[in-house]
């Protein structure tokens, strides 16, 4: 196995008196694509919003290129490398599709790099660029997707966090923005992939990290996992 970019052990969230994870422990080696499963309100979301610094971690310890990142503020994780196109979108509805893109460019040092990476991102996502004029709040799930990921592409990141990637699309959209993820993986970004659907995960993953009430209680490659009967009994909630 490659050596980890992100070493998660231990992960503790608490909102007030009620705990979002108790207990994740997971890595995610250069170049590959781990996967992040399990049901709802199993603490996948939780986990990604605290390895990016937007809420703060109770215990344990989150490790980005050999660097203790947990209780960092997420502008600042962002400029080491690490982006979360984050569950629901989150983009700025009234501001253009551009707008938006260049906002995902803010933590960048090198402000000369900036229009190099929106074409990128043109490039990867051509119909963002027939429409960068656009406000967000008029555009269709599948291109609020796009834009989500594109934007986070514009911090240039080492390890591209997704957070529910296929959530509420239609199947023909999460097939092609599957194929993105893979072709962005081709050019060597890691990826760590939060999903419901475990089969489509899977399918894409080399790595997985199943997730059951705040606490990881399974992990390997995608493919022992995706041959493991107890990872549906795990997944469904009822193991």
């Amino acid at each position: 196995m490659t050596a980890p970019l992100l070493t998660i052990e231990h992960l503790e969230v608490r909102y007030g008196d009620l705990i979002g994870v108790s207990d994740v422990s997971l890595e995610v080696p250069e170049g590959s694509v781990v996967a992040l499963l399990g049901s709802n309100g199993g603490g996948k979301t939780t986990t990604l919003n605290a390895i990016a610094g937007l809420i703060p971690v109770h215990a344990g310890s989150i490790v980005f290129g050999g660097e203790e990142i947990g209780g960092k503020t997420a502008f600042s994780i962002v400029r080491k490398g690490l982006a979360l196109s984050p569950e629901g979108w989150r983009l700025f509805v009234q501001q253009s599709v551009e707008n938006n893109l260049l906002l995902g460019a803010t933590p960048l040092r090198n402000r000369a790099r900036v229009a190099a990476l929106l074409e990128r991102v043109y490039e990867i996502f051509p119909k963002l660029a027939e429409r960068r004029s656009q406000r967000a709040g008029t555009m269709s799930g599948g291109e609020r997707q796009m834009l989500a990921v594109g934007r986070a592409l514009m911090s240039d990141p080492k390890l591209l966090m997704l957070d529910e990637p296929s959530l509420g699309l239609a199947p023909a959209v999460v097939e092609s923005m599957y194929e993105t993820f893979g072709r962005l993986h081709r050019e060597g970004l890691t990826i760590l992939l939060a999903e419901q659907s475990i089969e489509l995960a899977l399918e894409v993953s080399d790595f997985a990290t199943v997730l059951q009430v705040g606490k990881s209680v399974l992990s390997g490659t995608a493919a022992a996992l995706a041959d493991d009967p107890q990872v549906q009994k795990v997944y469904l909630g009822t193991g």
